[in-house]
Formats: structure tokens, C-alpha cells, sequence
């Protein structure tokens, strides 16, 4: 039996920040909307994921940066799992409500590429799950020591490994149906 839920991870408003957005932003954004109405549209489990940060961080709880952006915010039917720390299975119950689901398949978009996405796609393969990276559908921050775009390609590389990595535009109503068990 296949089964898949698409997981958003971290797109909080603080991601988006006009002073210190993570790269290709507003591009990114239309790319996690668009694939989460395809999902719903097919009948994906759509799961988000919420990172708590430490007190004083742009994503503490309770503080405007912290909540998921509200162009692309859980819906009713939708899960939305907190985490502190970046493998989204640590400490909470995401994989539970994956078993519950019967979920066998995630696709995986979101932010900080080189953390929080990669550590969320090494630990759903090491629990045994087919995982599928949307290659251009996840993104971080331009650092001193690397650029954005120089940290996407090379997780991209390294992640392919582990992954099936896909485009978004290959994401379509079909291919979600088809992780899907439709009999």
C-alpha cells in the first residue's frame, strides 16, 4: 500500500523577513503555496512543521516571527507538529501521526535547506520511509562562508543519495495522486 503526506517544513513568517529573507523568498513562497493546494486538491496529507526557537529568537514561541506564514497556514484537516530542534522527529509525534496515517512516502519542501530540510529527509530514511525532496522547493540564507544558491546545489547533490529529488513543476495533481493507493 502507498501512502504519502507532504511535509512543509518551517515556513515561518520569520523566514520571510524583509530584512533578512531566506533566498529566492517570494519565489520560494509561490512554489510551497502552489504545491500544498495541489496536495490538498489530491487528497495528500498535508503536514507542517513548526520550529520553536529559544527565547529571543526571530522564532520564539508566541512572537510574530514564529507563526507559520498565514498565506500558506494549516488548514482544517491539515497537522501542524512543533519541534525544537532540527529533525522533526525528535521529541514529537510526528512520526506517530505517520503511522496513524499510514503514511510509507513524504515529499519534503521548506526551509533551512542545510538543516532543518536535511534533517528531516536523513532521519525519515534512516525510520524507513520513501522520501522525495522537491529540488527547488526548499531554501536558506546566503552565509559568509557559502551562498544560498552554493548550499542548495551541494544538499541537492548530497540529499539525491537518499532522496528522489523532483522539480515542482513535475508536482502536478497526477503525481501526488500517484503516491497515493487509489485501489
Amino acid at each position: 500500500m502507498e501512502n504519502c503526506a507532504l511535509l512543509v517544513v518551517d515556513t515561518q513568517v520569520n523566514m520571510f523577513d524583509e530584512g533578512f529573507s531566506v533566498y529566492a523568498g517570494d519565489r520560494i513562497h509561490k512554489t510551497i503555496s502552489s504545491l500544498i493546494n495541489i496536495a490538498r486538491k489530491a487528497k495528500v496529507n498535508v503536514i507542517f512543521i513548526r520550529n520553536n526557537g529559544a527565547a529571543g529568537e526571530p522564532d520564539e514561541p508566541g512572537t510574530p516571527g514564529w507563526h507559520i506564514h498565514p498565506s500558506i497556514s494549516p488548514e482544517i484537516g491539515d497537522l501542524l507538529i512543533d519541534k525544537t530542534g532540527p529533525d522533526p522527529f525528535d521529541g514529537t509525534d510526528l512520526q506517530m501521526e505517520l503511522e496513524s496515517l499510514e503514511v510509507n512516502h513524504i515529499i519534503v519542501m521548506g526551509m533551512q535547506t542545510e538543516t532543518c530540510v536535511s534533517a528531516t529527509v536523513r532521519q525519515a530514511v534512516k525510520l524507513g520511509y520513501a522520501v522525495t525532496l522537491v529540488e527547488d522547493g526548499h531554501t536558506t540564507f546566503d552565509w559568509e562562508e557559502i551562498t544560498a544558491v552554493e548550499a542548495i546545489a551541494n544538499y541537492n547533490l548530497d540529499l539525491s543519495k537518499y532522496a528522489d529529488l523532483v522539480q515542482a513543476q513535475a508536482v502536478d495533481i497526477a503525481y501526488m495522486e500517484s503516491c497515493l493507493d487509489v485501489t
